[in-house]
């Protein structure tokens, strides 16, 4: 089920009324009931899939905490991780590494007979699986306890906010919450109900729209110019931060409601001033879920240097190996791997420098700089996340310098500059909605948005309430478009 759907307008609040006014020991019944139906909506037979990994993952829970012998521990959760390993292996990578073999061996003159999977993708598979691993593996580390009630850990892996796009969470922030008898409380209510409508407002009038541009720019980069492309690509960037944390937003909105606390899954990622930085801020649960299952058991920062550096490197590489079984994304998590690491290197070189030519000493030119310089070096990264080819990423590449000189040429010959098949209202519009987000982050700077709508008067507060809405009404776009992540 979409959250931006006529279906889900129905299905969160009679499920949230429901939730309130049965008794608590059926509670969880009812959300496992509810999640169980919201990710049957996409495809049901993919049920399966979901209830083979939990009864895997339930039972190697408790085989993990009653066992003693730290060699058979160790097997346990080996079992469970090529469990759940194993199933996105075979769904999501299983025909990129046949194509793959399939061009090497043609290109070595043989045949690979191996035959390729006719299936599509179960929805959020990469994020019910990262879930369900952290759970073992916590369990493992001794650092949760194992889950004896069956339904309690199905809803732990299925709770149908975050089941499909995260946030990724833990076992320690979420599953003592469904053992809590949660009451109505107004303030919890307000600032879901707050986040949710923001959320929304971030995917169909922004995100959606931004799609407008961008998906058929990318689907044919050689039918545009240029300056299209430049466009198209800084518009992705806000298409896929709207999208994504959109989602988020919704769905950590919906949990609060019912009074269950998610964790924070963006931070205003643009605003950062480091590439490191903007991983502090972008994907939280997923670039945390990273550091403490993969860079710190790798050795993270307690070796060598050269070491460390490859340790961020894999890590990226992997990142970007599991957004998609496609170069691109590998290409993409390469980038950011070298971003990285080349960041680290250099610090100290570059606030030399900084010193020297007195940057250092004018804060605010400073701070500018390093967040357009990180936004650019983003940017460049997602032109290879969203292309549906290495080659045309790599075209789009080439063919940006001639945006200079289509510039002057059209200013010169009075030419239209962009050749994006919109009218000059709805690209004015697109800039207007990127406007309006920026101001609201601008504002966030002084606070949480629920935070300062409270400081606001009354009159003020519902006419932000009514002018989100109507924008959401009236210039939203609504073609049922799938969030971006849903794909992952």
């Amino acid at each position: 089920m979409l959250f931006n759907s006529i279906a889900f307008v129905i299905f969160f609040p009679v499920v949230t009324l429901l939730y309130f006014f049965l008794p608590f020991r059926f509670r969880w019944a009812l959300l496992l009931a509810a999640s169980c139906f919201f990710y049957m909506f996409f495809k049901p037979e993919y049920i399966l899939i979901l209830g083979f990994t939990i009864v895997i993952d339930y039972i190697a829970g408790i085989l993990l905490e009653n066992e003693q012998d730290k060699a058979r521990k160790k097997k346990f959760l080996i079992m469970s991780l090529i469990a759940n390993i194993g199933v996105l292996a075979v769904f999501k990578y299983y025909n990129f590494f046949n194509n793959n073999i399939s061009v090497l061996a043609q290109h070595f003159g043989f045949h690979n007979n191996i035959p390729f999977l006719n299936f599509v993708l179960p929805i959020g598979l990469s994020f019910h699986t990262f879930q369900a691993m952290s759970y073992t593996i916590e369990v493992y580390r001794g650092n949760q306890k194992a889950e004896r009630h069956f339904g309690i850990y199905s809803l732990y892996v299925m709770f149908y906010p975050q089941l499909v796009a995260g946030p990724i969470e833990r076992p320690q922030n979420v599953l003592h919450q469904f053992h809590e008898e949660k009451h109505f409380d107004y303030g919890n209510a307000v600032s879901g109900i707050q986040l949710m409508l923001w959320g929304m407002f971030k995917k169909v009038v922004i995100a959606d729209r931004l799609a407008m541009v961008t998906d058929p720019v990318f689907n044919n980069p050689h039918g545009y110019n240029a300056t299209s492309l430049f466009v198209a690509a800084i518009f992705f960037s806000f298409q896929i931060y709207c999208d994504f944390s959109g989602y988020s937003d919704i769905a950590i909105g919906c949990a609060r409601v019912m009074g269950f606390k998610l964790m924070q899954n963006f931070n205003r990622p643009y605003n950062a001033t480091t590439i490191t930085d903007f991983w502090r801020r972008w994907h939280i649960s997923l670039s945390t879920w990273f550091k403490d299952y993969l860079y710190i058991p790798l050795g993270g920062n307690k070796v060598a240097m050269p070491r460390r550096y490859l340790n961020l490197f894999i890590v990226f590489l992997v990142s970007g190996f599991w957004h998609g079984a496609n170069w691109t994304y590998i290409i993409w998590g390469a980038l950011h791997g070298f971003y990285s690491v080349f960041g680290t290197m250099t610090a100290n070189f570059r606030k030399g420098i900084n010193k020297a030519i007195g940057l250092s000493s004018i804060k605010w030119l400073d701070n500018f700089i390093q967040r357009l310089t990180t936004f650019i070096l983003v940017t460049t990264a997602w032109v290879f996340f969203r292309a549906n080819t290495a080659s045309d990423a790599f075209y789009i590449f080439r063919k940006l310098p001639e945006a200079v000189t289509e510039s002057l040429q059209a200013a010169r010959q009075h030419l239209p500059l962009l050749n994006l098949g919109l009218s000059t209202a709805n690209l004015l519009l697109c800039f207007v909605v990127i406007g309006i987000l920026e101001l609201v982050h601008f504002f966030q700077n002084k606070g949480s948005i629920n935070s300062l709508m409270r400081r606001q008067p009354p009159y003020l507060r519902w006419a932000i309430y009514y002018a989100c809405l109507l924008a959401i009404l009236y210039i939203g776009i609504f073609e049922k478009r799938q969030f971006i992540y849903f794909q992952f």
